[in-house]
């Protein structure tokens, strides 16, 4: 039963090689900090490649600082998937949505969205966290040409 309560957060309802290169490396970088020490080294890293060093520094602190504020107060634990996982899950897209208002300049929107994940208590600073994150994510692959593989997963359904 516990295990059903958490399955509805990692409920795919996207696919990381449709969305635009700096939302599936958002939540690439959300799993890799998530699986613990190598995967943050591995953020860490992408920072400082693209940042200059004080600027790499404060960017990654903030995007530390968002996902600590949302996973200490959410009601209960983010669910991701696996890092090479081409599914993009509730928790992520929620999360994805919540960056991508906040960076818009839509932080009503964001705060409802932040309120989704983390409760009403933290949702207008979390908004504000995740407008800086979110615009520091599109800096982040606006120079890189890779994307994300556009092979299709083999369980996802055209619809349209």
């Amino acid at each position: 039963m516990i295990q059903d309560r958490f399955s509805k957060g990692g409920a795919a309802i996207g696919v990381l090689n449709r969305m635009e290169a700096w939302e599936a490396n958002l939540i690439l970088n959300l799993r890799l900090w998530l699986d613990g020490t190598e995967g943050q080294t591995r953020v860490w890293s992408e920072y400082r490649k693209a940042l200059s060093g004080l600027e790499a520094q404060n960017e990654c602190r903030a995007f530390e600082t968002l996902i600590t504020t949302i996973a200490s107060t959410a009601p209960r634990p983010l669910v991701r998937h696996e890092v090479h996982c081409v599914c993009a899950g509730a928790d992520e897209c929620t999360f994805l949505h919540l960056v991508r208002c906040a960076s818009d300049g839509d932080l009503y929107d964001a705060a409802l969205m932040a309120a989704l994940l983390a409760g009403p208590s933290r949702a207008e600073q979390i908004a504000l966290l995740a407008g800086q994150v979110g615009t520091c994510a599109r800096k982040l692959t606006r120079d890189r040409i890779t994307r994300i593989s556009p092979k299709p997963a083999p369980y996802a359904a055209r619809l349209h």
